[in-house]
């Protein structure tokens, strides 16, 4: 847990009023402290401080809550030392005690006598930042033994130079005018406060060693549990961020940019996810999806979710099958587990897309000509409903369209709901769109700042994953694409169209190379194949062939014997490729290799 920004006196707000009552309204006249003479005062005083403290959700929130409600009511000024680091949970700090001074408070700098007095920031330099706590010295003792003590006693006086430093010393004068509280969670003692009253006041009396006590006890427990909600909302956020991809893919004929932002404060937990993954052929699947809930297991959730359908588009299933297969999934994790996802086909080839959806809002298109359009996709059953089908539609993916995916944080909020969020962003995009002009898309990074500066600053309380396309596509002009039956005279003749293909795409370089890779590919698709195997070729910033055959089993690269007469193939393809792979298809398999362009 990143440590928490400390505060001083400078950030102080202002004192309360001179009445017992920290709560009590703001009186006219000058804020004098009132001394606490009856039993009645401080009980009414302790209430409302600890009212006060309660009021904080965060380690800053409640030590603040406990300056305000001490001064100038029951003190002129407060020293809140910290632990440093500060222990979470049931983890055993290492290392020697170090407290570290978190935050001063004091009243004003000029009081009803006129006399000037050191303002925050003077008290603050006086008092050591940081100091090391000997484990059998004075101040250990104090700490030790729990309970608020005056600092005139024997074990405090010795206590307060090794908290103070020896410049802080003046600070505290005679005849009790200071307690020294150690602050003590449920398992340790987490720090020290140090109420200091001045000369003119009356000393402290041995019944506010009692208010002592319970503000020490309200606060430590307060930080406490607030530590403890702080280290769990960090882990439950750093273990989400690590589910979602680091870096999005740059497959061919797409451009790809994506944005994050986490819920607000007080649930900022919850199973947003967003995916890009590339399929055989070129194709890309995008995914987003939203778990319902916000909490660790929805976090959880979402990975396995995220993971499955990975492991899905490998395959290379159509999105319907997939949300299906999600749908399953989502099941046999336990009831009441629902999300909503929209996956996403592109085909750059044949600039086309499909679409399926599970409850989730629909995409936006971006047309080349800045019109905007909510995309008109059936809704589908939330994944987890169980025993709903789910439907695929085919549509337009034009060179130049942006395609916008989105959470339902994008467009839902306490304001707004999700049909009004749509519009308003439709609107977004093609606002945004005009100024750039129709003959050039804006760009695709400030495109998606631009989508998320539609929301206001109370606008947002639920996760949002945007993942955003632009679609390229690859020209017809820069695709080859043949059928060929498996006989033995195959090989020669895909050598034959791939050389005569790439003499006209003034390619002529990579002939040799690109005939002999593809000559093995393809023989050994022949010798398993039963149907007739696709040969494809792409130019796009590199050369890519593909050879698709029906053959499930994957190609392996083994280590062929001295006396073997085959097996070398795919260690040639290896060594000279740029790169190359194979994917498993539902009906096969797809072996590729890509070429450096010359």
């Amino acid at each position: 847990m990143p440590p928490l920004p400390s505060r001083t006196a400078a950030d102080a707000l202002p004192p309360l009023p001179s009445r017992v009552a920290p709560d009590a309204p703001p009186s006219t006249s000058a804020a004098v402290p009132m001394p606490m003479r009856q039993d009645g005062d401080r009980l009414r005083f302790a209430g409302a401080a600890t009212r006060r403290i309660a009021r904080g959700i965060d380690l800053d929130e409640i030590v603040m809550g406990l300056c305000r409600a001490t001064v100038p009511t029951f003190s002129d000024a407060i020293l809140v030392y910290l632990r440093d680091p500060l222990p979470v949970g049931d983890e055993r700090p290492t290392g020697p005690l170090v407290l570290r001074l978190h935050r001063t408070d004091r009243i004003p700098e000029e009081p009803d006598d006129g006399a000037p007095r050191p303002g925050p920031r003077a008290l603050d330099e006086l008092v050591a930042e940081r100091c090391a706590v000997p484990a059998g010295g004075a101040l250990a003792e104090v700490l030790r033994g729990v309970r608020p003590v005056f600092t005139d006693a024997p074990a405090a006086d010795l206590a307060l130079p090794e908290l103070l430093g020896k410049e802080g010393e003046s600070l505290v004068p005679a005849d009790r005018h200071a307690i020294l509280a150690p602050l003590r969670g449920r398992r340790r003692v987490i720090g020290a406060a140090l109420f200091l009253r001045t000369p003119d006041r009356p000393a402290f009396e041995q019944n506010d060693l009692l208010i002592a006590a319970l503000l020490a006890t309200h606060s430590a427990l307060g930080i406490d549990k607030a530590a403890l909600y702080g280290r769990e909302a960090y882990i439950a956020d750093e273990l989400q961020r690590a589910m979602l991809p680091e870096t999005l893919p740059r497959p061919t004929g797409v451009r790809l940019a994506s944005r994050y932002l986490p819920a607000a404060e007080t649930a900022r937990v919850g199973g947003d996810w967003y995916d890009a993954i590339p399929l055989p052929g070129s194709r890309v699947a995008l995914v987003v999806g939203d778990v319902m809930g916000h909490s660790m297991t929805s976090a959880a959730i979402m990975g396995q979710l995220r993971t499955t359908a990975q492991t899905l588009a490998g395959l290379d299933m159509p999105p319907q099958e997939v949300l299906h297969h999600l749908d399953e999934q989502a099941q046999r994790l336990g009831t009441d587990r629902m999300a909503t996802c929209v996956y996403v086909v592109y085909d750059p080839v044949a600039h086309r897309m499909t679409i399926a959806n599970a409850g989730h809002p629909p995409p936006l298109l971006l047309h080349p000509g800045g019109r905007a359009e909510v995309l008109r996709v059936p809704p589908g059953a939330p994944i987890g409903v169980g025993g709903v089908p789910f439907e695929a539609i085919e549509l337009d993916a034009p060179a130049g369209a942006t395609l916008l995916l989105y959470t339902d944080g994008l467009v839902e909020s306490r304001i707004r709901d999700v049909w009004s969020g749509m519009e308003q962003l439709r609107e977004r995009l093609s606002a945004t769109a005009k100024l750039t002009g129709p003959d050039r898309p804006p760009p695709l990074e400030a495109l998606c700042d631009d989508v998320l500066d539609m929301l206001g600053p109370g606008d947002r309380d639920d996760d949002i994953a945007l993942l955003a396309a632009r679609f390229e596509g690859i020209a017809p002009s820069d695709v080859a694409y043949w059928f060929l039956e498996p006989s033995d005279a195959t090989p020669s003749r895909a050598r034959r169209l791939v050389r005569r293909t790439l003499t006209r795409w003034g390619l002529d370089e990579l002939s040799d190379t690109t005939e002999l890779l593809v000559s093995e590919i393809v023989t050994n698709a022949v010798r398993f194949a039963s149907r007739p195997l696709t040969l494809r070729l792409l130019r796009t910033d590199v050369l890519r062939c593909e050879v698709t055959d029906d053959e499930p089993r994957l190609p392996v690269l083994g280590q062929a014997r001295a006396t073997d007469e085959g097996g070398r193939g795919l260690h040639l393809v290896n060594r000279v490729a740029r790169r190359w792979g194979a994917t498993r298809l539902s009906g096969g398999k797809v072996v590729w290799f890509e070429l450096d362009r010359p």
